[in-house]
């Protein structure tokens, strides 16, 4: 029984691309073979109630008891379910410790989930790392649906998120977007790490958006990035808690202390930041204030309590830098593989803003149509979110002729539906010029292409990060030129996790592409 204890332990460790690196020191062996006897009845008692179900489960490869499929997942899910998919079909089963998984491939069945039965589907199977993590899981990644969750997501998108409160923040990131391109003159002709120069830029880039303060220095800016980056692994990594509830009380791979330490680390960070906008007479335009000044109006209806604005700037800080960094640097990746695609962007760029001229935001970024096309297309073959973050039904349903299991993980491979060679024409090549000619929107509604979700769970922070990632783009190919080191080739080997980063970092040499130099 110890054995099976450790090698538990061990699967949960390494048995997939989440690795985690946690050893714990093993509990009494009564205590135990207690835990894992309850598993196993459990266990037992989970598999026998769906077994006779009208409509079936999906279909799905077979397990072991208590274990279910956890030994056998390979790494890269994203691929592994795809590969699934091929042998089970477009809707297939999985079973996880205790935990049924259900996982979608077609689009079509997509829609049911994410369209036709979007109230049942719109809950979250919410890991423990992350209810530990954020604030008791009162964010809106993570929050079930409901009342609150609805009030939540309507201040964020009407007072937080709106045009007019982007607008109002311009002035801000435009200011740090000219940092930015001075200091990476200063390093002209020299080689630059594009995704550690853009995550420390949009970190700036969202902390003067969120409290619009940017006196970081830049060691502190890489110990919130890696804080950051720790925590996001954290609450991807697979847990034995989440798998086997039984054994969640000894948090065996220690992820949920971890994750305490790290909220401890922001709950200070935050209080210091809001403290200090307390004391101040200076009230600005920032998100922080609007949060702030939503906290102190006292109505149930559209008050914020402290822990949720603490959980807010959290979750604006992780998807902010997440979404923008890995967009850009799957972009530039693509751009320095097609040049001749490039070419065709700096040409556009030229054209619309000229070469005495910066790109500017508000003025630019609306004309610059194959810019859009890039990103859209990069989002399409490298989505940030390979299997979006996964649904949870509130109720037992009928999806595509089968059951799906009431509080069973739902997972909506958008990776494998966007490079569905049925839906798309040449799915794995990088072809921007496909959205110029279909309309096709960030927000859900074709569900051929998801990179942020559908339904009422869609991402909140699609405007903010539209603009980001479309101004450093701009700003990063108008401003430079960008050659790769003697006889390299930019590969796009992935590394899978909760988001889908390259392997390798993508470095290059910028040189000035702008005539009047004072534009640095």
């Amino acid at each position: 029984m110890l054995n099976l204890y450790e090698k538990v332990n061990v699967l949960a460790c390494q048995g997939w691309s989440w690795s985690c690196h946690a050893h714990t020191t093993v509990k009494p062996a009564s205590t135990l073979t207690a835990a894992v006897l309850a598993v196993f009845c459990f266990a037992w008692w989970w598999t026998k109630k769906f077994t006779n179900t009208n409509p079936p489960l999906p279909p799905g490869p077979r397990g072991l008891p208590i274990l279910g499929n956890l030994p056998f997942i390979k790494r890269d899910l994203h691929r592994y379910f795809a590969e699934l998919s091929e042998i089970y079909g477009p809707i297939f089963k999985l079973q996880l410790g205790t935990k049924t998984c259900i996982v979608i491939n077609s689009h079509s069945i997509a829609k049911a989930v994410l369209k036709d039965h979007d109230a049942i589907f719109a809950n979250r199977d919410t890991p423990a790392a992350a209810i530990v993590g954020m604030f008791g899981g009162v964010d809106i990644v993570w929050r079930p649906s409901g009342p609150d969750f609805i009030r939540l997501r309507k201040l964020l998108l009407h007072l937080v998120m709106s045009k007019s409160r982007l607008d109002a923040s311009y002035e801000l990131r435009r200011r740090e977007v000219r940092q930015m391109m001075k200091d990476l003159h200063g390093k002209i002709g020299s080689l630059v790490d594009i995704g550690e120069l853009v995550a420390l830029t949009t970190l700036k880039l969202i902390i003067t958006s969120l409290w619009g303060g940017s006196s970081e220095r830049r060691s502190d800016l890489i110990e919130l990035k890696k804080r950051l980056e720790e925590f996001v692994r954290l609450v991807g990594a697979p847990n034995v808690s989440d798998f086997l509830p039984v054994l969640a009380p000894f948090d065996l791979q220690g992820i949920e202390s971890k994750s305490r330490k790290i909220l401890s680390w922001f709950y200070e960070k935050f209080e210091s930041v809001i403290m200090n906008r307390l004391k101040t007479e200076d009230v600005g335009e920032d998100f922080l204030q609007q949060l702030l000044e939503l906290n102190q109006r006292g109505d149930d209806q559209i008050s914020l309590s402290d822990n949720e604005i603490k959980a807010l700037l959290l979750d604006m800080m992780i998807g902010g830098m997440d979404t923008t960094t890995t967009t850009v640097v799957w972009a530039m990746t693509e751009l320095l593989r097609h040049p001749d695609k490039m070419a065709k962007l700096v040409e556009e760029l030229d054209t619309v803003a000229g070469n005495q001229n910066i790109v500017e935001e508000e003025s630019r970024l609306s004309q610059l149509l194959y810019l859009n096309a890039v990103v859209k297309e990069t989002l399409r073959l490298h989505p940030v979110a390979p299997l979006l973050v996964p649904h949870m039904p509130s109720e037992t349903s009928i999806i595509a002729g089968y059951t799906i299991p009431k509080h069973s993980r739902v997972f909506i491979n958008a990776w494998a539906i966007q490079r569905n060679p049925q839906l798309w024409d040449g799915p794995l090549e990088f072809q921007p010029e496909r959205f110029l000619k279909a309309d096709i929107s960030y927000q859900g509604n074709d569900l051929r292409y998801i990179p942020f979700g559908s339904g009422r769970r869609i991402c909140a922070g699609i405007a903010m990060a539209e603009k980001m990632v479309g101004l450093l783009l701009a700003v990063l190919l108008h401003s430079f030129e960008w050659k790769l080191p003697e006889g390299t080739k930019p590969d796009i080997q992935e590394e899978f996790g909760v988001i889908l980063k390259k392997m390798e970092p993508l470095v290059a040499i910028p040189f000035a592409r702008l005539s009047n130099l004072e534009q640095y």
